[in-house]
């Protein structure tokens, strides 16, 4: 499953430049698009187109407010580095406090670099204007003057699971299996409702642990939604598009074709679930050669019973469910099949997560306590059959 070797070019080849006049001919429009449109537009003229695109698709489902640029100044301190506590690919991300709405926001100055910023901010908030789910992190609002592109957010208390995860300093706990099944379940119904409930249905296509902010009770809720595209209705077939995304995270299909379907997102839950059973990042260059690829490491353990174990976190330190562990690792090996229609959907994998996020770990379960897994390869075997019933 080395599939990855285009997943971050952003050079688009010919063949994609006629995929897509025949997509725009066709009257097929993106958030990119529609965000294209709008970079050209000032003032309150962006505002009311921003809310004219909301309501070909459907309507607004939140309240995404305009703010000025001297309301984020003050919020934030004129951007103090005291309350820096993120960098990212976009810009910067700050803590601050809005004083109209008495609420504390995560506040993201996008660095100005042109046009691909400007079309992903757009398309951010375009986007977070027309879904609602607990599983969201909501836009609170956004500022747009003169060349500033802002964009405020609710405060995540926690951070990213990036941070509690592959991040761990020596100020922090590992995250237990309990807490670990909770976060993987929660960034799963985000997925399910984005793929499934939102109108029009949503590809993520930046699904990783970066992107899944905790609060303050370790809710998983997912973020940075300038990369989501419009996901084809049933007839359309596959969306075709630029590879974009972060090495490692992508699904094979998509890194070799730019063939874009909601299965690709399954693929790269797939990634992040084995991330938080294992404990390793998806692409280590500190490992040794044959274990710097999380997926490539993992796949001949895959076969092996008797090695399941071995790929639960050390940090766990033993203290989880083997019977729970079993399970996990079936969902992880449904959503990453080479072939997409193989791939569960997200509705079948929050099943399975569901019984897992709520198992308490036992005495008589923990894997300290005994390695007699044989009872328990039926439930991998099982829950491993729910992708081919689908498919």
């Amino acid at each position: 499953m080395n599939c990855f070797s285009c997943c971050k070019t952003d050079v688009e080849t010919s063949a994609y430049k006629k995929e897509r006049s025949k997509y725009v001919s066709k009257g097929r429009r993106t958030f990119k698009s529609l965000a294209a449109a709008m970079s050209l537009k000032t003032g309150s003229s962006r505002h009311r187109q921003i809310t004219a695109e909301i309501l070909k698709y459907g309507t607004a489902q939140n309240d995404v407010k305009v703010l000025t640029y001297e309301e984020v100044v003050d919020a934030t301190n004129n951007f103090s580095s005291d309350c820096l506590i993120g960098v990212g690919g976009f810009g910067n991300v700050y803590k601050g406090y809005i004083k109209s709405i008495e609420q504390t926001v995560a506040v993201k100055k996008l660095n100005r670099d042109g046009d691909q910023g400007t079309r992903e901010f757009f398309a951010e908030v375009l986007m977070l204007s027309m879904v609602k789910h607990p599983n969201l992190v909501r836009l609170v609002g956004y500022c747009v003057e003169d060349d500033q592109r802002i964009l405020v957010y609710e405060h995540m208390a926690n951070g990213s699971l990036e941070n509690h995860l592959l991040d761990i300093g020596n100020d922090k706990e590992p995250l237990d299996w309990q807490t670990r099944m909770k976060i993987a379940d929660g960034a799963a119904r985000g997925l399910e409702y984005l793929h499934n409930s939102a109108d029009p249905p949503i590809i993520f296509r930046d699904f990783k642990s970066s992107n899944i902010l905790l609060d303050e009770n370790f809710n998983a809720k997912l973020s940075d939604f300038g990369l989501a595209k419009i996901a084809p209705r049933e007839g359309e077939g596959l969306v075709s598009t630029r590879v974009m995304g972060t090495y490692g995270y992508c699904a094979p299909e998509y890194a070799a074709t730019g063939q874009l379907s909601s299965k690709s997102d399954i693929y790269s839950f797939g990634v992040v679930f084995l991330e938080i059973i294992s404990g390793r990042r998806v692409i280590d260059p500190a490992r040794s050669a044959e274990e710097q690829n999380l997926i490539d490491w993992a796949q001949p353990l895959f076969k092996d019973r008797t090695k399941f174990t071995l790929m639960a976190d050390p940090l766990l330190k033993g203290q989880f469910p083997v019977k729970g562990l079993f399970q996990a690792l079936a969902v992880a090996a449904m959503c990453l099949q080479e072939e997409a229609d193989t791939r569960p959907y997200m509705d079948d994998v929050i099943t399975a997560l569901t019984h897992l996020a709520v198992h308490k770990t036992e005495e008589k379960d923990i894997a300290g306590e005994s390695l007699k897994i044989a009872g328990h390869v039926e439930s991998f075997r099982a829950a491993n059959s729910i992708g081919s019933e689908r498919a």
